[in-house]
């Protein structure tokens, strides 16, 4: 089926090709700064890497070697995606997408901007008052943004979901051509079990035909703790024997399997990515949780960023409804060396 699809996907590959080209050879030209630090976060598959977790991991890194940091992202999702806005802690999702506004709300001391012309996004953060300017810039999902040249490129791959063993869409879920993975001078293999032992790490490296020159690094789900959605929570459902997981992410196997290990029994109502919830699918979750009273409401983080003031949340669904925190670790016994090198 997979050389059927990439049969049939040939118009959109040769499209792909073409434009790659264009900027590999240099008839088009890519914007480069030189007096800040820009690590470039991508991937070639349709989400289900965890890009965004990712980049909160460099963020508490950075942060915590004192490094001044903000993270531009196209904020997919939102109602205007022309703008190009600075996010606050009271932003509306709808004007800034929900990841964005997840990462301004876990680290309020990082400036964050949403706009689909990185470039132009670059010049207003370099802009700001002396102190305010960034030394280091987080680019989320900046692979296929090829008019602004990071000083690191990272790509993330699943690592359940070798790209040269994948489709282009629609026939899969790569959005780009998986040679475009040579461009990448570091590539993390992600959604890892906790621990890997060489022979399975060098099987992930040859399945992704990586190169020996680029950096490679193993990293991991933690989950942590439900936390409340809203003020409202009582605590007492935590203690519950049954879970209703509501999501709206790529790729939740791991989280319902961990979700699975502390609630014998779950239920998942599953949404596509980046859903944005309608009254209609509001009322769907409540019915189904009106049936099983003693149930825990569990969703993802991001997810609760589009319910937290979602006007078709009852009372009732704000009292059972928490989020499953995540961060992401590297694989037992995996070296740090170069991670976090902002050059």
């Amino acid at each position: 089926m997979a050389n059927l699809g990439n049969i049939l996907a040939f118009p959109y590959a040769l499209a792909l090709w073409l434009r790659n080209r264009a900027w590999d050879k240099g008839w088009k030209k890519g914007v480069k700064f030189d007096n800040v630090s820009i690590i470039s976060l991508g991937n070639i598959a349709v989400g289900g890497t965890g890009k965004t977790p990712h980049v909160e991991m460099f963020i508490r890194e950075l942060l915590s070697r004192a490094y001044r940091v903000a993270v531009i992202s196209r904020g997919y999702g939102r109602k205007d995606p022309r703008t190009c806005r600075f996010v606050e802690t009271g932003s509306n999702v709808e004007d800034v997408g929900d990841e964005p506004l997840q990462i301004k709300r876990k680290f309020p001391q990082v400036k964050v901007i949403v706009d689909r012309n990185r470039v132009r996004a670059v010049n207003m953060l370099m802009a700001l008052p002396f102190g305010d300017v960034p030394e280091v810039i987080l680019l989320d999902d900046g692979m296929q943004y090829r008019r602004l040249i990071p000083t690191r490129l990272i790509t993330l791959i699943n690592y359940n979901r070798p790209i040269f063993r994948d489709s282009l869409l629609p026939f899969g879920r790569l959005r780009d051509l998986p040679g475009q993975l040579r461009r990448a001078d570091t590539v993390f293999i992600t959604k890892c079990p906790p621990y890997l032992n060489e022979w399975e790490k060098q099987q992930a490296i040859a399945a992704n035909r990586i190169n020996p020159q680029q950096k490679v690094f193993f990293t991991t789900i933690r989950y942590f703790d439900p936390e409340p959605v809203f003020e409202q929570c009582n605590r007492r459902y935590l203690y519950s024997k049954e879970a209703i997981l509501f999501t709206g992410i790529a790729g939740s196997d791991m989280l319902r399997h961990h979700v699975g290990a502390r609630y014998p029994r779950q239920y998942h109502i599953e949404f596509s990515d980046h859903h944005v919830f309608s009254a209609r699918d509001i009322r769907q979750i409540e019915r189904f949780a009106a049936k099983r009273p003693q149930a825990i409401l569990l969703t993802t983080e991001k997810d609760a960023q589009r319910i937290r003031r979602h006007p078709a949340v009852t009372a009732a669904m704000q009292e059972r409804t928490f989020y499953i925190p995540i961060e992401i670790g590297l694989v037992e016994d995996e070296s740090s060396d170069g991670l976090f090198d902002i050059k």
